[in-house]
């Protein structure tokens, strides 16, 4: 009796789609990750990174992954808001602003002594990393006549350009004025105290008016002659003293300073 054979099974050609589609999925989510990563805001690049994660099963438990809700074909994230409060701050003309931290005072002082030694202002202007944030001092000699409180016509230029390095972040900006120990009493200044005061205020008005700062980032104080940073035995170590400071204060400094609200929900589409 004859064995009947089965017949042969045709191959299936098509067998590889599968794995095609497989490896466009996992090209997908590498690219919009690294575009992600890409975006100056490093608080959304990290939460679409966990969401891509928690959508490919790859986010453990009690990893923290931001959920995702789908409507109608967008993506919304839901951050924790007490992460968005400390990163963001959202101005008077509804712009939202990254605060700068501790990584970021480099680059900001750099960039500015940068522009500086471009445009020979070196001598004008100082500027310094300390716990307080980042501090520019801006000179009497470049910036006010002596025992005025008016922004020289030649030193405009020179502070917009610090202003537009400073601007782009959310931190609060303290403007403080100092003098030297030299008694000023004239019609305009009663005392070193109203003189500080008021250069303090005619920078925080420029920042405000001419370089579109936020105005409830902005406070101004006078200290006259009792914070110097030089003896004032000299006529150098006066110079020294006399001048403006702009302070980008660093949060734990922020604590006398009044603070904008930040935005209650972040969403990206």
């Amino acid at each position: 009796m004859a064995i009947k054979r089965e017949p042969e099974k045709h191959a299936n050609h098509e067998r590889w789609l599968v794995s095609y589609g497989d490896l466009l999925t996992l090209l997908f989510a590498v690219f919009v990750v690294m575009y992600a990563m890409g975006q100056s805001d490093k608080k959304k690049a990290e939460e679409v990174a966990q969401s891509i994660q928690s959508a490919f099963g790859m986010a453990q438990a009690g990893s923290g992954g931001k959920p995702i809700i789908i409507q109608s074909g967008a993506v919304s994230i839901v951050p924790d808001m007490k992460a968005v409060a400390s990163t963001q701050r959202r101005t008077a003309a509804g712009k939202v602003r990254q605060y700068a931290t501790h990584t970021d005072y480099g680059p900001i002082k750099a960039s500015i002594d940068a522009y500086l030694v471009k445009s020979g202002a070196s001598g004008k202007v100082g500027v310094e990393i300390t716990r307080r944030g980042v501090v520019v001092s801006l000179k009497e000699a470049g910036f006010f006549d002596s025992g005025s409180a008016r922004l020289k016509k030649e030193s405009v230029e020179t502070l917009a350009t610090i202003a537009g390095a400073l601007n782009q972040y959310a931190n609060m900006f303290r403007i403080e004025g100092h003098t030297d120990n030299v008694p000023m009493r004239s019609a305009e200044f009663r005392s070193n105290w109203e003189l500080s005061t008021i250069r303090a205020t005619t920078v925080v008005h420029f920042l405000a008016e001419t370089a579109g700062f936020d105005p409830g980032s902005l406070s101004a104080v006078g200290y006259g002659e009792y914070r110097p940073i030089s003896g004032n035995e000299s006529q150098d170590s006066r110079a020294k003293n006399r001048r403006v400071d702009i302070v980008l204060l660093a949060a734990e400094a922020e604590g006398g300073e009044a603070k904008s609200k930040v935005p209650s929900v972040v969403q990206m589409k």
